[in-house]
């Protein structure tokens, strides 16, 4: 069985180490901290610590002013806040002036599992990607989001920060070595390749593992960056492979297959098959189990995969 790791626990430590080294790192809060263990950064800096409470549209406006104050604020609440009911902010406020804000957006996807469709964030990636100067970065387990916290420090302008609500399955070990920006191709394959982000990356794996046996040599390109999108990478795999499939947590609209489709459109029009959320909401239930039942199985990405691969050869 493969083990599986906090990623609440491992953004609270990340976010702890993070602020030893950097000293202009500081953290706020929606009233959020006991959900995304931003409290663990609170306890070890409370002086960098504010907690602005359930006011959203406060939270950004704040850490925007921070930004222009030399500081690198980290503001955290759920993913769908973020997208909803603070976007004028961050739309006018963070983005248009390019502040050097790090929206971590918490129970991102369907995570937040029981909580029902009023707290999904199946729309949030659309909406951050049509926004000008943002950066969204989604990591795929606890190694990736504890290499690529730093990186989201460091990098210049607004950032979105997706993250998993629940324990997932670890991929990688400490030779893992992600840079923002850059997709990574986990296995190999000529037939097909599998596009994949977040907890959906394990799923590639999974299917192209499944796809061997009947004969189907799929490759894994794990994006971790949706924006600005890898697309050296992703054309790269359209033409060598000649079919794509993407995997996301998130609606099939507007989210990384529509990233990619837009990338292979004009450069290098190949058959794309997208696995995610159809447009609707999911309901309430336990995480993993949602997950299959709105379109994100492995057996959905294995179907998607052999469509794919009849369209390129004309069956």
């Amino acid at each position: 069985m493969t083990e599986l790791a906090s990623m609440r626990k491992a953004y609270g430590q990340a976010l702890v180490e993070l602020g030893k080294v950097n000293p202009d790192v500081v953290v706020l809060s929606a009233d959020v901290s006991n959900s995304d263990h931003s409290y663990m950064f609170e306890e070890a800096f409370p002086d960098r610590f504010v907690n602005v409470g359930i006011a959203e549209q406060c939270l950004v406006d704040v850490a925007v002013g921070l930004a222009y104050s030399g500081k690198i604020p980290f503001a955290n609440t759920f993913a769908f806040l973020f997208a909803t009911r603070a976007l004028e902010m961050v739309r006018t406020h963070l983005c248009y002036g390019k502040a050097n804000v790090k929206l971590m957006g918490a129970y991102a996807g369907i995570s937040d599992s029981f909580d029902g469709p009023t707290h999904h964030a199946i729309t949030d990636v659309a909406i951050m990607r049509s926004l000008p100067n943002m950066t969204i970065v989604i990591p795929g387990d606890p190694v990736a989001l504890e290499k690529l916290l730093p990186q989201v420090a460091d990098w210049p302008g607004p950032v979105f920060f997706r993250l998993n609500r629940n324990e997932v399955p670890v991929l990688f070990d400490d030779s893992y070595a992600p840079r923002i920006g850059e997709a990574i191709t986990l296995r190999p394959g000529n037939d097909v390749t599998l596009i994949g982000t977040g907890l959906m990356v394990g799923r590639c794996l999974e299917a192209a593992e499944a796809l061997s046996g009947e004969g189907i040599d799929a490759r894994v390109l794990e994006v971790h960056t949706i924006k600005p999108l890898d697309v050296d990478s992703v054309l790269g795999a359209a033409r060598e492979t000649g079919a794509l499939v993407t995997a996301e947590e998130h609606s099939v609209i507007g989210g990384l297959g529509g990233a990619v489709a837009e990338a292979v459109s004009d450069a290098c029009p190949v058959p794309i098959k997208r696995v995610g959320i159809a447009d609707e909401f999911a309901e309430t239930g336990p995480y993993f189990e949602i997950l299959d039942r709105y379109g994100m199985s492995v057996e959905h990405i294995l179907v998607a995969a052999r469509q794919a691969v009849a369209a390129r050869q004309g069956r």
